[in-house]
């Protein structure tokens, strides 16, 4: 008796140690007996009947990702490749579903992704991919849940994490958007080269307005300077016809002064010889004394038909500036 002890001892022992099992955490494990299902047992230590209960697998309960490439082609015949990831978990009171139900949920998830995709891509173009992959990414999303749901799988979230077009696409893309980027730079220069235009002429019209203006200003004050004189000659006794012939002498003879004065000078008065200022009075003389015989005889002419002429009051100038209207007739 005393032989079969340690042997009784040494199988009590295995018994034990079969009987008793760990499951970690966030796992599940599934008892069967004799090939039936018959327990759903969480983490912790967990005992089952020796050589009549086993584990007939275990169950991650963790999120899981799964990533899926899709090859397909877009609206505008351009193929590319996506990236799609699934995160997806087991539903803790749905272990008996994970594990009875489906043989391989990764490649279920895959032929899911596959069927979403390329029914959603062709419809659209390879802009519309980039900017809409959210809405693929829902798609898909809400294909595998109602189709894992009856499997105890509960998809958390889908994601678009890569697009990639064909090599021969992407260098036309980048050709693309260079160009459009070079005619926007160009209409940014030409703007500026036209605002530099504008401003330039702008510049330049009100240069011309101001000399304008200045030359008016001199001339209306050479103009007020003539009247002055011919006043201070007529307050001596010479006529207005002589005064005006000697004023233009005078001048005459100023501009000689001053074109050899100014070595630099490119200005050239016709006639300067001697004799110029004499010939140039003698014939203003001449053409005002003319003038005033032609006007003498309009006015008798006009006192034998009856015609009165009118008589000019003049006004005394303004101060400031020209005023056109200097002499009025009544």
């Amino acid at each position: 008796m005393t032989y079969f002890l340690p042997v009784i001892l040494f199988l009590g022992l295995i018994i034990l140690i079969s009987s008793v099992f760990i499951v970690k955490q966030q796992t599940a494990a599934v008892i069967e007996r004799f090939g039936r299902f018959t327990s759903v047992r969480n983490s912790g230590i967990q005992l089952k009947l020796p050589l009549v209960d086993k584990i007939a697998g275990r169950i991650n309960l963790k999120i899981q990702q799964l990533d899926v490439i899709v090859e397909t082609k877009t609206k505008d015949d351009v193929f590319v490749r996506l990236k799609i990831s699934v995160q997806f978990q087991v539903v803790k009171n749905n272990v008996y579903d994970a594990f009875y139900k489906l043989e391989d949920p990764q490649n279920q998830i895959t032929s899911y992704v596959f069927d979403v995709v390329r029914s959603e891509v062709p419809k659209m173009k390879l802009d519309d991919v980039f900017e809409r992959k959210d809405d693929i990414a829902i798609a898909v999303k809400s294909e595998l849940n109602q189709a894992m749901t009856d499997y105890g799988y509960d998809i958390i979230k889908t994601l678009v994490t890569d697009i990639d077009p064909d090599q021969q696409v992407k260098i036309a893309m980048n050709r693309i958007n260079a160009a459009e980027r070079e005619k926007v730079a160009a209409e940014y220069e030409a703007e500026a080269e036209r605002i530099k235009i504008v401003a330039k002429a702008r510049a330049e019209a009100e240069s011309k307005r101001l000399q304008g203006q200045g030359i008016a200003d001199q001339r209306r004050e050479i103009a007020r300077g003539l009247e002055e004189s011919v006043e201070v000659l007529n307050n001596v006794g010479i006529n207005s016809q002589e005064a005006s012939a000697l004023i233009v002498v005078t001048q005459h003879y100023d501009t000689l002064q001053s074109v050899g004065e100014n070595t630099n000078s490119n200005l050239i008065l016709m006639p300067n010889s001697p004799q110029a200022g004499s010939e140039m009075l003698n014939n203003m003389i001449a053409s005002f004394v003319a003038s005033n015989q032609i006007g003498e005889e309009m006015k008798k002419k006009n006192e034998a038909n009856g015609i009165v002429p009118k008589k000019k009051i003049r006004k005394p100038r303004p101060e400031s500036g020209y005023d056109s209207n200097f002499d009025d007739e009544i």
